[in-house]
Formats: C-alpha cells, structure tokens, sequence
C-alpha cells in the first residue's frame, strides 16, 4: 500500500527573515500568515501580522550599548524576543519555520516550546540551521519538500549554483585581496558561518573569518597585524545608514589610517540584512557582490544601488 501524499501547510508562520524570504521565493508569500519584526523583504509581505518582536528597545543605543545589554540578557538565560501567543492562536498555523543557530539573530527552542504550548492544535516545525552554503541551499529544498514546491526548490538551487559557479571563474586566477568583513563594530566581531565561504567565492581572503562558526570579537591589533586591503563593515541587522554611521567609531583606533585598506580607499559599508546576515536566497547576489568589491575591474555589479556604499577613508 502506498503513503498518501502530505498535505502542503496553507498557514505558514516564520520566525526568521531568512524563511520568510524562502517561502516567497517558492511563490507561497499567500500561505504566509506570520512573521517577525525584521521582515521587510520582498515589500508584498509587509503589513502581515507580527507575531515575534524584540524584548529589547534597541532605539537610539551605540553599537556598545546594544552589545552589552544583549550579552548581559544572555547570561541571565533570558529571550531577547517576545512572541505574540494570542496572535498566534488566532492564526493557528499549520507550518512554523524557526531556528536553533544563534539566540540574537532570531527566537530559538525555548521560545518556540513557549509557543506550541499555547497553541490549540500542535502546527509542523521545520527547523532552519544553516553553517554554511550548502546548507542554506538543503534548508530551501527541505522547505520546498514540506509545501510541495520540490520543483520550485530544485530550481532555485540550480540557478543559485550556477550563478556561483559563474563568480568562482570570473574571480579565478585574479590576487586575492586581505579582507575583514566586520559583522560588528564596537566591540569588533569577525564574520562567522557561511559569510567566510562567501568571501573565499568571491576571490577574497578573511582569515580572521571563522568559516562554518560563530563569529567572536577580534582585538583591533590582530586587524592591524592581518592589514586588510578591502574592509568591509556588515554589521548584523544594521540598515545600510546606520552602518555607514558607524564607520566614525572606527577611525580613532590606533593603526586605522595605516591600514592598507584605509590608505587605498578601499572601506566598504554593505547592506548586511539584505545580502549576508540572513540565510536565504539572497547569499548568491551577496557573493557577487563581494566579488565586485574586490575586484571592480574585473567583474561588474548590476544589483541594486543602495547594496553598498563606499566610504571616504581619508
């Protein structure tokens, strides 16, 4: 006897930006009934009801400050998120996409166990991992096998995988530059996970990255001994704005105008949500991003304008 076919979820709840950009790509933003603060992409799903906002007021604090305080709620084993369980039962969703990778990105187990208790009716959890590229592109298959998009998925993946492809042999052969991408200014955090992949894709060389890792603060003498020629500041869920903002704490430390980078004009701010923060579809185009920035010569960006800025290092 055959198993009967899985029926697809028809309400979907995302605690994760990087799903929810997943689940739009798969052409099932409809089935999208829930979703977090930090949702912002694609514009279509702006507006949905927010079920997951943080336990934190992060307005108007510096870099510092936020890291302190996120650091301090950590210790005390306290959420940095709150959901919205009345909300959540009324949407009472069938699928909810979630995480257990990093506590500050995004809610995590305890939250999750919080919120299944409240519900009338126990939905699918699907969880979103990802340490690396490859597993990001397993996370969209896995997604688009649980909604009956297998096809849409695959596809996807292809086309993401050859886009890659394109950027490893444009970029083959051609100096790799010394990069620090900046996942965090003050205290200063190296890139981590998938981002130190992305970098070595692209033609650079980060080895203050920590690759399939977390990323962890760096003392700002090792910067200054690895002398970066391209530096690039992606801090995590800062707007574009703000993190060229941030690029005037970094200036007074010692060593800074004699970085490699600083002297050549070569300092970077990105759009880390929209490109490298977040897990999601929009990895490729971040790889050919960087592959842009550090090799502007060679290989040609025809994204969006405001996916970074150059900054006046001088």
């Amino acid at each position: 006897m055959s198993a009967q076919p899985t029926t697809p979820p028809k309400r979907i709840v995302s605690f994760l930006p990087s799903a929810t950009e997943m689940v739009c790509a798969l052409g099932l933003a409809d089935r999208l009934v829930g979703i977090t603060h930090e949702c912002d992409y694609p514009p279509e799903i702006r507006g949905r009801p927010v079920v997951i906002r943080p336990a934190l007021p992060m307005e108007g604090l510096t870099p510092e400050e936020v890291d302190r305080q996120v650091s301090q709620r950590l210790r005390r084993g306290e959420s940095l998120y709150q959901a919205d369980e009345e909300m959540l039962r009324r949407l009472d969703p069938d699928l909810i996409l979630t995480q257990d990778l990093c506590q500050v990105c995004a809610p995590s187990g305890n939250e999750l166990s919080q919120v299944l208790r409240a519900l009338p009716r126990p939905p699918k959890v699907l969880w979103q991992t990802p340490h690396n590229l490859e597993e990001v592109f397993g996370c969209l298959l896995e997604l688009g096998e649980a909604t009956g998009k297998s096809k849409e998925a695959r596809a996807l993946v292809e086309q993401g995988r050859a886009r890659l492809d394109r950027v490893r042999a444009r970029v083959a052969g051609l100096p790799r530059p010394r990069v620090f991408m900046m996942e965090w200014v003050d205290p200063v955090y190296c890139a981590g996970h998938w981002v130190p992949e992305m970098i070595d894709l692209a033609g650079g060389e980060d080895r203050l990255g920590r690759k399939g890792a977390f990323s962890v603060r760096v003392p700002w003498e090792e910067v200054v001994r690895w002398a970066p020629e391209v530096l690039v500041l992606a801090p995590c869920s800062v707007p574009l704005p703000q993190a060229v903002e941030q690029w005037q704490r970094l200036r007074g430390r010692p060593g800074t105008d004699k970085l490699p980078a600083v002297r050549n004009g070569q300092v970077v701010a990105v759009a880390s949500s929209s490109y490298f923060a977040r897990p999601g579809p929009r990895v490729v185009p971040g790889v050919e991003l960087l592959a842009h920035l550090f090799h502007p010569g060679e290989v040609p960006w025809d994204g969006p304008t405001d996916a970074f800025v150059r900054l006046d290092a001088r």
